[in-house]
């Protein structure tokens, strides 16, 4: 049985993986660290797997959690991985540091285990993936989210610094997703688990991080716009698509209410895209927990008004008017910089909008882009 094998030969494994770390370029692991690291994790799933040799899943599930990929549950093995990438980052490695050090352990093991002829079930395989998916999961989850705490806060000193934070994140979103599939295809393990959702978690923050890149630079820039005739059933369904993506992956509802089919507008479609998205983000970001968001879009007279709508903690009157000034955060989520509202203003003013809050405070927000309605659109409605 496995946990046996484990148990036996755990002193040789612990070696094996220090013995990879330490031929490993530019790595050098604290006394600390090769305590709590691999050591604790290869406890767990010990006790893992002899909770379930015992008919005990509710314990399994507790020492190291279920293979769903679930945000919302704890476990011991979940604590002591989000501090082992937690230590990783204040010790000044990389993300691919992270998923080595669990890949180690699996080759450790796999190796330990032909030279010795030993043979394991199908079954704890399975769980031996499930502990290095989930281990995998919440270190590189903890390590890239201080990460992006780090970078944000340094973001905020100069502005000269932007161009260098734009290529380091697209370089570790990149990465991250990378190496969450070449942990896939090494473990055997399926999309629809913890590091999946990392790969879901990387590919959407790079949609974001470009889209709002792109219109931060052609705003500061003063660059000309890109002004084209769309209809705006068109423009909320290409919305709808992307947002989808990131709702479900915080377990959010998303409701789109239908959009009038004779409704255009005349302005750059690129530059209002990345407005909405940010505030569709923003939405799932300060919303209630799996809690609803709401998009509308409609005419209002010659206006043409899209509404984002959450409910989560609203706001006060006075952080409602500071809200679209630069670095300015509003919830009690504080992770990514400030400044993304105040660029979505600025893109609305650009193609001749406004941008408004409306919010009472316990009962969510609505933010308001009210944009020129196009005339032909006008025209074509009185016929």
């Amino acid at each position: 049985m496995m946990h046996l094998f484990l148990a036996e030969h755990r002193a040789e494994l612990e070696r094996r993986c220090r013995d990879k770390v330490a031929k490993r370029p530019l790595r050098f692991p604290t006394e600390r660290q090769l305590k709590e690291g691999i050591p604790i994790f290869l406890g767990q799933l010990i006790r893992t797997l002899k909770a379930e040799e015992a008919g005990q899943m509710a314990q399994s599930l507790a020492i190291s959690g279920p293979a769903d990929g679930n945000a919302q549950a704890t476990s011991e093995l979940a604590d002591s991985a989000t501090t082992h990438g937690g230590q990783l980052l204040a010790l000044g490695y990389s993300v691919s540091q992270v998923v080595h050090d669990y890949g180690d352990l699996c080759q450790a093991v796999s190796d330990l285990a032909v030279e010795l002829g030993e043979e394991f079930a199908v079954e704890e395989f399975r769980t031996l993936n499930r502990c290095l998916d989930n281990g995998i999961a919440e270190a590189v989850s903890e390590f890239t989210q201080r990460r992006d705490v780090l970078i944000a806060n340094e973001q905020a000193l100069a502005l000269s610094e932007r161009i260098g934070y734009l290529a380091h994140e697209l370089r570790n979103h990149l990465g991250t997703a990378g190496l969450a599939v070449a942990a896939l295809k090494q473990g055997g393990m399926g999309v629809a688990g913890a590091t999946g959702a990392v790969l879901d978690r990387s590919l959407v923050g790079l949609r974001t991080l470009i889209d709002g890149s792109l219109a931060t630079v052609r705003v500061e820039a003063g660059l000309t716009l890109q002004r084209s005739v769309f209809f705006l059933n068109n423009f909320i369904d290409e919305l709808r698509y992307s947002a989808k993506l990131e709702a479900d992956l915080i377990r959010c509802t998303l409701v789109v209410e239908e959009v009038d089919p004779l409704l255009q507008l005349h302005a750059d479609q690129h530059l209002l895209l990345s407005a909405v998205g940010k505030l569709l983000q923003n939405a799932f970001k300060f919303g209630a927990p799996n809690g609803t968001v709401v998009v509308r879009a409609y005419g209002k007279g010659e206006r043409i008004r899209i509404e984002v709508e959450d409910n989560g903690a609203g706001l006060t009157p006075e952080a409602a008017n500071d809200l679209f000034l630069p670095f300015t955060q509003g919830g009690a989520n504080k992770t990514g910089p400030g400044s993304g509202l105040s660029i979505v203003r600025r893109s609305v003013e650009a193609n001749g909008g406004s941008l408004s809050v409306e919010s009472v405070l316990g009962h969510g927000c609505v933010f308001i882009i009210d944009l020129p309605r196009h005339a032909a659109a006008a025209s074509n409605a009185a016929t």
